[in-house]
């Protein structure tokens, strides 16, 4: 567990505890604690050598170009990797959920794809990458149970009417969902503090909406140094849990 001073812990806690309206601003990290891999980092995703997918860029395998051109891929690969359905919300989300049932007002604008927030019972969720629990028909739009990607016995799966059955996930190449991202842009207009998690900023559009915000309090806590760190009212180089475990 990595040290964090008293004095920080306490000024966080005056600061959370005059806050009106927060913005939680959750990237990929937040559900490695879940055991989620990320993406990017030595451990995630895009660093998994994989004999059946090492002919193919990461950022492929994720893509519309992969769901349209090989959708056999796409899939195994989505199956093999991306299945969160026995995935439990760690302390963090819990955590916010409390802190929702007390009638705070808190948003939370998130990376992530896995719908551990909703799980946790969090109910104001800004998924601006979409989610795997929802699932769709790109032909007729019907919406479809989340398992069926993984319970089809078809290696491409489709609907009655012969669309394809897709995640709600913005895969590369596609655009970010309009409604979540206008709603967060609201979000952070309108809030008085800001505390960003698990990013190293690397990563546009979604790096870009922290400009949007404009009010008192911005807290970082992240486990390495990221390029917003000298605005940062308060820095917490650690994990999510180590910090949350000491607010109350």
């Amino acid at each position: 567990m990595g040290w964090i001073s008293e004095e920080a812990i306490s000024q966080f806690q005056e600061i959370i505890d005059n806050a009106k309206h927060i913005v939680f601003f959750w990237w990929a990290w937040v559900s490695t604690e879940s055991w989620i891999p990320d993406f990017r980092s030595k451990d995630g995703l895009y660093n998994q050598h994989d004999i059946q997918f090492d002919d193919y860029q990461p950022e492929y395998l994720l893509s519309n170009a992969c769901l349209y051109e090989e959708p056999e891929v796409f899939f195994e690969y989505y199956r093999q990797k991306l299945d969160c359905r026995n995935i439990k919300p760690n302390i963090t989300h819990k955590k916010l959920a409390d802190w929702e049932m007390q009638w705070r007002n808190i948003c939370i604008i998130t990376q992530n794809i896995d719908g551990l927030h909703q799980k946790a019972w969090s109910k104001r969720v800004l998924e601006i990458h979409g989610t795997t629990q929802r699932v769709y028909c790109d032909k007729c739009w019907k919406q479809f149970n989340p398992d069926i990607l993984y319970t089809s016995k078809e290696r491409v799966p489709h609907c009655s009417c012969w669309g394809m059955l897709r995640p709600d996930v913005t895969l590369y190449w596609e655009q970010l969902p309009s409604n979540a991202w206008n709603e967060s842009i609201s979000a952070l207009q309108n809030a008085d503090l800001l505390i960003l998690w698990g990013t190293s900023l690397a990563v546009y559009p979604a790096n870009s909406l922290i400009h949007f915000f404009r009010g008192r309090h911005f807290v970082i806590i992240n486990k390495d140094a990221t390029p917003q760190d000298n605005y940062a009212e308060l820095v917490f180089h650690n994990k999510l849990w180590e910090v949350f475990t000491k607010i109350s």
